[in-house]
């Protein structure tokens, strides 16, 4: 039995490499083509683009953004034993597929890569929302990627996208948005993984904005959120004393209730508090988008 791209189905591939998913290494594979093909879609029109994808495991996602016509995909896998599998994807597609074997939060993909660049994967859950929050705070912006379409458990997925007065409205959620746009593309059932996770699963499509949606200093917005959501069940004026003497004067300046709850308070405000608490004499070093 062969499939579209002349290669075998991925069951096939994982009963003859003996690539069982690790629980250490957060793995769960997808072997739906039909669903890795769909996820490439996601990520848009890549006919132009380098992919970077991460955790490609037995490649079904890696064969999804090659049909769906990649440029170019540079898979970091950790799991030396999915290489032969990817060695023969990248036979089947010469010149479009390199794959690195190693830890994706110590490899720096740039050498191997080239603009316009985008971000497709279905994330080792282990490692997730780590990697998201390292594309989301380059030290300059815009970031060396265009769009991010990832996989996460369904809960992080809700996070990046929550609004202010929800419950997963957070942290994640205000560094998400000011820099991109987010939405959830598709949801999965555990089912469709192998082996099933015990959670619903996601796919965000987060596309970079030109400039960061509101000005403010990343540290200074940092150190808010931080602040305000670490104690997200005490007023404002409490959770954020220590970060200036006269708080309550500042926050009322952005127009922010004092006796506010961080998760009441919108991504505008928090950047308008960011630039009241900068020090002065120092210029936000971005504008608004």
């Amino acid at each position: 039995m062969t499939t579209l791209d002349n290669l075998p189905p991925l069951r096939e591939v994982i009963a003859r490499h003996d690539l069982r998913a690790k629980k250490q290494l957060g793995q769960n594979f997808l072997l739906d083509l039909n669903l890795t093909a769909k996820i490439a879609r996601q990520a848009g029109e890549l006919g132009g683009c380098d992919v970077l994808e991460i955790g490609p495991g037995p490649g079904g996602l890696t064969r999804g953004l090659l049909m769906q016509g990649a440029r170019h995909v540079l898979a970091i896998e950790k799991d030396a034993r999915a290489l032969p599998a990817l060695a023969e994807i990248a036979a089947a597609y010469p010149g479009r597929l390199t794959v690195i074997n190693g830890d994706a939060l110590e490899i720096d993909p740039l050498a191997h890569l080239t603009p316009p660049i985008r971000i497709a994967a279905n994330l080792p859950y282990n490692v997730g929302t780590e990697l998201l929050i390292r594309w989301l705070t380059p030290r300059d912006w815009p970031p060396f990627w265009e769009s991010l379409t990832l996989m996460f458990q369904k809960e992080v997925a809700e996070r990046i996208v929550a609004t202010p007065g929800s419950k997963a409205y957070g942290r994640l959620a205000l560094l998400a948005q000011w820099r991109a746009d987010a939405r959830i593309a598709m949801t999965l059932p555990p089912e469709a993984f192998t082996p099933a996770p015990k959670v619903h699963s996601a796919v965000v499509h987060l596309t970079a904005l030109p400039a960061p949606r509101y000005p403010a200093d990343a540290a200074t917005l940092s150190r808010i959120t931080a602040a305000a959501f670490g104690q997200r069940r005490k007023m404002l004026r409490a959770s954020l004393r220590g970060l200036h003497p006269d708080i309550e004067s500042l926050l009322e300046q952005a127009g922010i209730p004092p006796t506010a709850r961080a998760e009441e308070i919108g991504l505008e405000a928090f950047c308008t508090l960011a630039r009241l608490l900068k020090p002065a004499g120092q210029d936000c070093p971005v504008k608004g988008g």
